[in-house]
């Protein structure tokens, strides 16, 4: 019986099998960034194992609150900083340097098929888009990941996802994804990892696969994964061409990682986009989900365009299109975050960043603040939010906030407009 890209992962990286359910995986990369990290450093600390099982494999960023807002947050990142010099932490990116952890660190070359990835930090699974198995953990196993190079996970469960059929123009992958929740539940994969295949996938950028497998966890999944291909070794070229003797070569060697065609699956679902039109979430959880036209007219106070989902250049220009020439509607307010300071430079480059402050929007400095409500942008109670983030839980952004979920072409349309809009109007 043939294995799935997963089951291929877990059995090369196997150090234990302690149950027939669990196993001991060796780790490639083990990430860190200030919100979870440095409860796993104290703690590592006041047992007296203030140690890292191999610094070139650790990568730490500081990037939920950057610059600081108060002393605790002030304090998270002394303990990173501190932290990084003792444990001689090369790759570690602090204020001036840091990005959105699951932009920068794939942005810097560190993620590769095959790989092994853990991080405190739910959308973790935003690295399978490099055909790496990659997951958030808690603050117990990212410790032993930090000290060890190991975590344990159940025996891997797969479910296919065949997307099929052509965008319209105005529709993006993270329309695909919200879709695809829907569909699946907030629940429907859960202790699963997602494997997105299908012709679409295949004609995607790496950053449209970010975004897939960003949202994985939102259908309860542990992680989503694609087949890495041309796409993914062209991306890294820049960090693996000392490997391979050409770009063909690369895509060779990544076909060894491809899921076997005889490999079994738990669920097996295709998805036919032909029809899709603009999604959008209402209500609390990232199931709930319309079309846009369902939702047309409804007023919002605020557009947030940024975050690990939809901070890359390639979404920053599908905003700037809509927005280039216009203005944020009465009443509205505009917060733009690109995700790392190279999405930042090119976008200045581009004429991007001058497309949103002549049209009245706030340009901050990468930060993942606003998203979990803790920094630059929290809404107030009874606020409405068109965000192209990953979560609409209730008060994610702000108690009492609402948070709708959609592409950076949908909130560019919302932003011009005050209120929910079909973005395909401005691009006909």
């Amino acid at each position: 019986m043939g294995e799935t890209i997963a089951q291929k992962i877990f059995n090369s990286h196997l150090r234990d099998n302690p149950t027939p359910e669990n196993m001991v995986l060796d780790l490639d990369v083990v990430l860190c960034h200030e919100i979870t990290t440095p409860i796993a450093i104290m703690d590592l600390m006041e047992k007296g194992m203030d140690r890292v099982f191999d610094p070139t494999k650790i990568k730490a960023v500081i990037d939920h609150v950057t610059p600081a807002k108060d002393s605790k947050t002030a304090m998270q990142g002394k303990i990173m900083r501190e932290w990084a010099k003792r444990q001689n932490i090369q790759d570690f990116f602090d204020v001036g340097e840091n990005g959105v952890c699951h932009a920068l660190f794939p942005e810097k070359g560190f993620i590769r098929p095959g790989y092994t990835v853990i991080m405190g930090d739910s959308h973790t699974c935003t690295h399978g888009a490099f055909g790496a198995f990659a997951a958030g953990v808690g603050t117990t196993d990212l410790e032993v990941g930090i000290l060890k190079g190991v975590c344990t996970f159940r025996a891997p469960l797969s479910m296919k996802v065949t997307i099929t059929g052509e965008l319209q123009n105005g529709v993006s992958a993270k329309d695909v994804i919200l879709a695809i929740i829907k569909k699946l539940t907030v629940n429907g994969a859960t202790d699963r990892v997602i494997e997105f295949v299908g012709p679409l996938v295949d004609e995607m950028n790496m950053s449209s696969r970010m975004t897939l497998c960003n949202m994985a966890v939102e259908a309860g999944a542990t992680s989503g994964i694609c087949l890495p291909d041309r796409v993914t070794a062209e991306y890294l070229w820049p960090f693996i061409k000392d490997d391979y003797i050409t770009v063909d070569a690369a895509v060779e060697e990544f076909a060894k990682w491809h899921s076997d065609t005889d490999a079994e699956y738990v669920e097996v679902i295709e998805f036919d986009v032909s029809d899709l039109v603009p999604q959008v979430t209402f209500g609390y959880k990232p199931d709930h989900v319309k079309d846009i036209p369902d939702m047309d007219g409804t007023p919002v106070d605020q557009i947030y365009i940024g975050s690990c989902t939809n901070g890359r250049i390639e979404d920053l220009r599908e905003s700037a299109a809509i927005l280039k020439g216009k203005k944020l509607a009465a009443g509205v307010r505009g917060i733009v975050t690109p995700a790392t300071p190279g999405i930042y430079s090119q976008a200045l480059e581009e004429g991007i960043i001058k497309i949103f402050m002549d049209a009245g929007f706030c340009v901050l400095n990468p930060t993942c603040g606003a998203c979990l409500g803790m920094s630059s942008g929290v809404l107030a109670e009874d606020e409405v939010c068109a965000s192209t983030t990953n979560r609409n839980f209730n008060g994610r952004m702000g108690k009492g906030g609402m948070v709708h979920l959609m592409s950076p072409a949908s909130a560019a349309a919302a932003a011009v407009t005050g209120t929910i809009s079909d973005p395909r109007k401005f691009l006909a």
